[in-house]
């Protein structure tokens, strides 16, 4: 009976020692983090249409990220009406000063705003955007961070669309999140400034 209980105690070990090195394995190669190494800003995109499965996916990552006390000020509109997309797209570029696209023909946009009166919005914000960006790169679509949509929802014509989106409250737009199939090369990243990480041991 001792020796059968010994026998069991040393399988236990081995089995959780080989379950930490496995683990140790895992975070070498761990998905998540080669996602956020190897995100890249797209500017060129494809006329296509992605599944409506993959941007709930991602926006659905939008809602998960870190907020101030965890009031989860932002929201996130996702537009995929493409007269709608483009006249965010004119509304942006005449604040730009341009008569380009500046969403680079990417056929979603996912405009992240947030309450004003929170103290923590841009931050809050800032996060939604980056689980945007990453989540669009982990199912296999290209994204990039554009500005302007808190001039453009500073505008009475910007303030009217969220009135007719049936948004009600004070909100702050803090980025354009455009998503869509890469039309480029994902650039090379450039190479880490040599200070980037200061340690204290």
């Amino acid at each position: 009976m001792k020796s059968n209980l010994l026998l069991l105690a040393v399988v236990t070990l081995l089995t959780a020692s080989c379950g930490n090195t496995q683990k140790q394995n895992d975070m070498q190669t761990n998905e998540t983090l080669e996602v956020l190494k190897t995100r890249r800003s797209i500017r060129a995109y494809r006329d296509e249409m992605p599944d409506k499965s993959l941007i709930d996916r991602i926006t659905e990552a939008g809602t998960y990220a870190p907020t101030g006390k965890g009031r989860q000020s932002p929201i996130i509109v996702a537009v995929t009406n493409k007269a709608v997309r483009d006249r965010l797209s004119q509304l942006n570029a005449r604040i730009m000063g341009a008569d380009t696209d500046p969403f680079y023909g990417a056929p979603v946009v996912l405009i992240v705003l947030a309450e004003r009166q929170s103290p923590h919005r841009v931050y809050d914000g800032s996060l939604v955007m980056g689980n945007l960006m990453n989540a669009a790169h982990a199912v296999g679509l290209g994204s990039c961070w554009i500005h302007r949509a808190k001039e453009v929802f500073d505008l009475p014509e910007g303030k009217a669309l969220l009135k007719e989106w049936g948004i009600e409250g004070d909100y702050e737009g803090i980025g354009n999140c455009i998503i869509g199939y890469s039309a480029q090369e994902a650039p090379q990243p450039k190479p880490r400034k040599a200070n980037y990480i200061t340690r204290v041991d």
